[in-house]
């Protein structure tokens, strides 16, 4: 039975953890399957060349689809939508770890994507509407910033272990149980209010236009990571997600029932929160990835090792989001905590810039990472809140498939950015450094610390730019205050709009 209107569902604290679960399965699937794809690639056959479409099909199914997933989830009830992406994720999950042959293993990661774009937004906006109280809220979504921020570290781990101890297929067969215990559990203790579900007709030239657009961008610069900023494909792609894209949001502003209400964007405290979480992960996404390299490459470290050196991210982002955001987000407006938050975060990104071959883990890795996780974890509590704050009860699920936009096109922007900046300084310190070289494998660790560092120079600049955007565009007095309890969303005597893209 659904909670009375207006009331608190006495059993949210219990589904919470159940979300939770799911949420960190989805996070973790982000990560983990990187490590064991060299393992993965061996067994099964696959090319350099076609590698990198294990992470690619799920990249393009998962951000392709994640708009239409969260107004299926408004439209079909988000328990629904949670348990059955649930399913559907385990089952394409037991697809990837018996694959026999790459074609099995590509077509595991797109299903991966296409039941996590449905399971991903149903997850958040359930938060929203079933923590409605500012305080509960602002733990709720201190559990979740957290599971957000720390989830990637923590597969870096697991996919080590895994991978180490097993077998590359138990990265994959790992989800199941996470799903299963994940759906019984919604389906005991999830219970949405009546009035949150969205009865309108779906927007199916919006989703057509929104899907391909999104695809059209996330393969561009995955395309871009590989090949060239300026290869034919490339630009193509960037060309037709500008138009794609440019038309959706024309066929948004005349449509009756949108897929994307203009007005879940628009508002300037959503859109900031996008924008900052989105610059975010462009930085984060690339500092996981060259600190990785790092770690296993130059300082020799194993997968089980490096994900442990995470560790200290992990309980970091932990802290920043449980103790300190959830705690502070009710008593000072979101800006208050974004703004130093980011800052931290950026002076963690600038002492790494400082890697040598030869660095200490203890004296610059460690603090370095503390404050990464306690900043970030610190910015990334508000934020979540604040992207879902206010809304119609009706576009919970669009708004939280919105978070997961900002987070999916910034994680695809950071690698292929930050990837091509990194390489491109390799190459330009080996060219002016090869003719005094005596030994030829320092050469190579050193121009590639030169090229990471200098990619994390742009990290730390990108991350600057969150707590920018944080200050510009966030002027909420406070933050948890939910969905409007009424049904007809708080919208109304939201600050005046503007545009952010």
């Amino acid at each position: 039975m659904s909670p009375a209107h207006g009331s608190l569902d006495p059993k949210r604290w219990q589904a919470l953890f159940f979300i939770a679960l799911a949420q960190l399965m989805v996070v973790l699937d982000g990560t983990i399957v990187n490590i064991a794809l060299p393992s993965a690639q061996t067994d099964l056959g696959i090319s350099d060349g076609n590698r990198q479409w294990v992470i690619t099909a799920y990249a393009l199914a998962f951000g392709g689809l994640l708009l239409f997933g969260g107004r299926v989830a408004d439209l079909w009830g988000r328990r629904r939508a949670f348990v059955i992406g649930l399913v559907g994720f385990a089952l394409a999950s037991a697809l990837g770890g018996a694959a026999s042959n790459e074609a099995m293993l590509y077509l595991s990661r797109a299903l991966q994507g296409v039941f996590g774009a449905l399971l991903a937004p149903a997850a958040l906006s359930l938060l929203t509407i079933l923590f409605t109280d500012a305080k509960e809220r602002a733990k709720a979504f201190g559990v979740f910033g957290a599971i957000a921020g720390a989830g990637a570290a923590i597969g870096l781990l697991l996919g080590g272990a895994l991978t180490d101890y097993l077998d590359w297929r138990w990265t994959f067969f790992v989800n199941i149980p996470f799903a299963v215990i994940a759906a019984v559990g919604a389906m005991m203790y999830i219970h949405e209010p009546e009035n949150a579900r969205n009865r309108s007709t779906l927007d199916i030239p919006g989703a057509v236009l929104a899907s391909l657009g999104l695809v059209a961008l996330v393969y561009g610069f995955a395309r871009a990571e590989h090949e060239d900023w300026t290869e034919s494909v490339t630009v193509t792609m960037f060309v037709a997600a500008v138009v794609l894209l440019a038309a959706f949001g024309i066929v948004e502003s005349r449509v009756k029932s949108p897929l994307l209400p203009l007005r879940v964007i628009t508002d300037r405290n959503r859109g900031g929160a996008y924008a900052a979480l989105g610059l975010a992960i462009v930085g984060m996404f690339g500092l996981f990835l060259f600190l990785t390299y790092y770690l296993q490459v130059v300082r020799g470290y194993s997968p089980v090792k490096t994900g442990v050196a995470f560790l200290p991210m992990v309980a970091g982002m932990i802290i920043g989001s449980t103790q300190v955001g959830a705690r502070l987000v009710t008593r000072v407006p979101a800006r208050m905590l974004m703004v130093p938050g980011f800052l931290v975060a950026s002076l963690g990104m600038l002492l790494l810039t400082q890697l040598s071959i030869d660095t200490s883990y203890a004296a610059v890795i460690l603090p370095a990472q503390v404050l990464l996780g306690l900043g970030m974890g610190t910015a990334f509590m508000p934020a979540m809140s604040l992207a879902t704050e206010r809304v119609k009860p009706t576009d919970a699920g669009v708004a939280g498939a919105m978070v997961n936009v900002s987070q999916q096109v910034g994680g695809a922007i950071g690698i292929a950015l930050l990837n091509t900046i990194a390489a491109g300084a390799t190459t330009a310190y080996v060219t002016d450094h090869a003719a005094g070289a005596t030994n030829e494998r320092l050469l190579v660790l050193e121009s590639m610390v030169h090229g990471y560092t200098t990619a994390i120079w742009w990290a730390f600049f990108i991350v600057l730019g969150s707590a920018v955007v944080s200050a510009l565009l966030i002027n909420s007095k406070g933050s948890g205050h939910g969905t409007d309890a009424s049904g007809e969303g708080s919208d109304e005597g939201a600050p005046i709009p503007v545009m952010v893209h």
